[in-house]
């Protein structure tokens, strides 16, 4: 090979690059959140709470779509597509699940008191949590064009890049709920 070739095979493609510096502001940002969340829980007035089983539900829903993610992306390198196809659909079918528990265990909470004003360890779980959230629709609305473009007839795009980046997202805040739960748990 080439020194021009070697160079080109040794560069990070400008997407995933920009794709690792926001996963690194996203850990900043969570990062900055359960810092104030330690700080915070020193006060008079803070209340401790039980986490909703429905979040219990959510956290085994996302580690398989995890999974079927994982399965995804192996089948698209294996050229199986329809498999690739009905993979990406379970993936999106749970991510939405894990939204729909997540505004489940939201309601249960809301229904026993712990609004978003009524305390400030409440505002604490409301802005964590609901802050992940917002971050796995962001994955859920990549989901959809991925699968969009899955089915569609008239693009046929055998990049492995958009699957890559589509799978490193989705493990990520795959991995932060995992964090944020067991932070949430322990710091209480």
């Amino acid at each position: 090979m080439s020194t021009v070739a070697i160079e080109q095979k040794n560069r990070i493609h400008p997407h995933k690059f920009t794709l690792w510096v926001g996963i690194g502001s996203i850990l900043m940002m969570f990062a900055g959140l359960t810092s104030a969340y330690i700080v915070k829980r020193n006060q008079a007035n803070w209340v401790t709470f039980n986490l909703p089983m429905a979040f219990w539900y959510s956290t085994a829903i996302i580690l398989l779509s995890s999974l079927t993610l994982f399965m995804a992306s192996k089948a698209f390198k294996e050229r199986a597509m329809s498999r690739y196809r009905s993979l990406m659909a379970g993936t999106l079918a749970l991510g939405i699940l894990f939204i729909v528990l997540q505004v489940l265990g939201f309601r249960e909470l809301w229904n026993i008191g712990v609004t978003l004003t009524a305390n400030v360890s409440y505002s604490f779980l409301y802005i964590i949590v609901g802050l992940h959230a917002a971050h796995v629709i962001g994955g859920i609305v990549a989901l959809v064009v991925m699968s969009l473009k899955a089915f569609s007839i008239k693009s046929r795009s055998y990049s492995i890049v958009p699957v890559e980046l589509m799978s490193t997202y989705w493990h990520f805040v795959d991995i932060l709920w995992i964090y944020l739960l067991i932070f949430l748990l322990m710091i209480r």
